[in-house]
């Protein structure tokens, strides 16, 4: 009989790139958040994973990102960014901090959620395999859900730009002047927000 668990948590994730062709692509800046089930921070906001990936000044990056990325990439070619080895220790240790795991229950490993997250899936397996391997086979992608509101319900697409909708689904949102899209830690937050934002409309009975 397979016993039915309430998933330990959310590792929300998201991470911004050097190139949208991902043979290509190195990790730029990541970010991450924890909640439960119920969408509830399991940190304080001030504990949010936001980092950044030190990028060797002579490594190309593509002409979208160097005309929309220009903030972090400036922090990339700084000594602000650090090696994607202690950006990984850093996510571990985040973890081990906040999520305990019953020891041998793999199947209540945290799960890894966001928007269109196979896209970070995919770049955490290159770059980040062993905070990877402490998380679910199992993946909680917001974009499905996009998908069914737009196309069953016709509804129109969640604003992410507007920060007082992000905050009103998602009040732990931490969103200041300079906040903005292109931001991993700004998108991250913009997708617990629409999730919940899902579930009340899309979702409600």
């Amino acid at each position: 009989m397979d016993v039915h668990y309430r998933s330990t948590a959310y590792v929300w994730f998201d991470t911004e790139y050097s190139d949208l062709d991902f043979d290509r692509a190195r990790l730029l800046q990541v970010a991450a958040i924890l909640t439960d089930a119920d969408l509830q921070r399991l940190h304080p906001p001030e504990q949010d994973v936001k980092l950044y990936v030190r990028l060797p000044d002579d490594v190309p990056v593509s002409p979208w990102v160097e005309d929309n990325l220009k903030d972090v990439l400036r922090i990339c070619r700084s000594e602000l960014a650090e090696p994607v080895a202690e950006v990984e220790q850093h996510l571990l240790n985040w973890l081990d901090r906040f999520v305990t795991l019953p020891g041998g229950e793999d199947k209540r490993r945290p799960i890894l959620a966001g928007n269109s997250v196979h896209a970070d899936w995919w770049l955490a397996r290159r770059y980040l395999p062993r905070f990877l391997a402490r998380l679910h086979y199992r993946h909680l992608d917001v974009t499905a859900l996009k998908l069914q509101w737009q196309d069953w319900r016709g509804g129109a697409a969640f604003d992410k730009d507007n920060a007082e909708l992000m905050r009103s689904y998602f009040p732990g949102a931490l969103v200041g002047a300079d906040s903005g899209r292109h931001d991993a830690h700004y998108d991250v937050q913009a997708s617990i927000a629409e999730l919940n934002y899902y579930r009340h409309t899309l979702l409600a009975r």
